[in-house]
């Protein structure tokens, strides 16, 4: 018979991240939805300017909203996620 899992909790800081990862059973929680997600941890140390349409860009903020991240990471993330794809 299945059980049903838990919702995960909402936690307010990394400490209380790390203290709950650290004391639970993650076994007995619903993660079907958590998708994985890349830390920003290089720094930027070059600029790119660029020149878009305007109804481009706001397409690009929109998208980035909906994502609930700033428009420049959203785009830096497009980036990085074609370049990691094999050359055709």
């Amino acid at each position: 018979m299945k059980t049903k899992s838990k919702s995960m909790p909402t936690l307010k800081s990394d400490a209380a991240a790390e203290n709950f990862v650290a004391s639970a059973d993650l076994s007995k929680y619903d993660l079907s939805g958590f998708k994985p997600m890349k830390f920003e941890i290089e720094a930027k140390s070059a600029a790119l300017n660029l020149r878009l349409p305007q109804s481009l860009l706001n397409a690009v903020k929109v998208r980035a909203k909906a994502k609930g991240i700033p428009y420049t990471r959203y785009v830096r993330m497009l980036l990085e996620t074609d370049l990691a794809k094999p050359s055709a």
